[in-house]
């Protein structure tokens, strides 16, 4: 029994944060919505099995399958915009029976392990540096035309994260960085209208109370009106009376403080350090140079997710779309974060 459970023995904290957070994001979504129940319960079990099957593997076998991670993740982007299906004027899901899959947070881990493996295999000059931003161009390109911004931006994130889990000369950062700055007018043409009101809105969301401004100023209201010790399950007025929009998703972390008060958030965000604390942990004891560059990779991605999210929540950031990681309703979400997790389990040698 213990060989097959062996996985979760591994690093307790983190498998029991992991369970605890998703035991606390079925009761808080079943207050909130009843209608993704009983199907989301199939997705929960999915990313069980993903975590546990790839957190037996070790990392350095999950490596030699990283080519045909990156090229697998194209094609399933590239299906994305040919039979997806149109939801708001955006390609982002592939329905699958009752099931919808979204591609684009799927292969997160996927293409984390590819640049992991790339960047740390060999020497990493100026050249293989370059080519390895065209490899993440395509990726990132086909995300943004979806248009997901977020998930777009969390790629790039990861990247990064690897990036500097490598070993280079660390000045070329500062030439990326300018590079960045100068690519940044391109990357605001390619910009949705509304992705681009939502970032020009963020300053002022009281000009535009009903419109631009709107799920800015709920959210904020719903954080604040919980007070304490929050108003109870179920019992949220800005989400039960639907005052706060895409409460389950980009919105939980102020349905969570609406109704659980800071109590609630605070022990989601307390949950949510100790996985972050253990990912640190696993660093320091990787089994190799790419496996520590994916933990690095991971790692910053989780930890921009969870800023992000809560700030926008609460009125700091512009509205990105981005779901709280392990809480907010999404089972391609949910798929790709365990998936990444197991991941980085089998990176790390106890």
């Amino acid at each position: 029994m213990r060989s097959i459970f062996g996985p979760f023995f591994k690093d307790l904290a983190l498998s029991f944060s992991v369970f605890f957070l998703i035991i606390f994001s079925v009761a808080i979504l079943n207050s909130l919505d009843k209608s993704p129940f009983p199907l989301y319960f199939v997705y929960i079990f999915l990313a069980l099995g993903a975590f546990w099957f790839f957190s037996q593997i070790n990392f350095d076998i999950v490596s030699l399958f990283s080519k045909h991670f990156y090229i697998a993740s194209i094609i399933l982007l590239l299906s994305t915009l040919i039979i997806g299906r149109v939801t708001r004027g955006t390609f982002r899901w592939i329905p699958i029976g009752p099931f919808s899959l979204q591609p684009a947070e799927i292969v997160r881990p996927l293409l984390l392990v590819f640049f992991a493996n790339y960047l740390t295999k060999g020497t990493l000059n100026t050249q293989k540096a370059f080519k390895s931003v065209g490899l993440l161009a395509i990726p990132v390109i086909l995300i943004l035309v979806q248009p997901s911004l977020g998930v777009s931006v969390l790629t790039m994130v990861g990247f990064f994260g690897v990036l500097i889990a490598s070993k280079f000369d660390k000045k070329h950062l500062l030439a990326l960085g300018a590079g960045v700055i100068v690519l940044l007018p391109i990357f605001w043409t390619v910009l949705a209208p509304y992705q681009k009101q939502r970032i020009l809105t963020f300053l002022t969301p009281a000009e535009d109370p009903l419109g631009a401004g709107y799920n800015s100023l709920q959210s904020t209201i719903a954080v604040g009106s919980g007070k304490i010790f929050g108003t109870g399950l179920g019992k949220g007025i800005q989400t039960q009376l639907a005052f706060l929009p895409e409460k389950q998703t980009d919105f939980i972390f102020a349905a969570t403080a609406e109704e659980l008060g800071m109590i609630g958030a605070g022990l989601v965000l307390l949950v949510t350090f100790v996985i972050l604390f253990r990912l640190t942990a696993f660093l320091e004891k990787a089994v190799s140079p790419a496996a520590r560059a994916y933990i690095s990779g991971f790692f910053l991605i989780y930890l921009v997710q969870i800023f992000v999210h809560v700030g926008m929540n609460m009125g700091m950031l512009p509205i990105t779309g981005l779901p709280f990681p392990l809480l907010s309703a999404g089972g391609s979400s949910l798929l790709a974060t365990m998936t990444g997790l197991g991941i980085a389990l089998g990176a790390y040698k106890r």
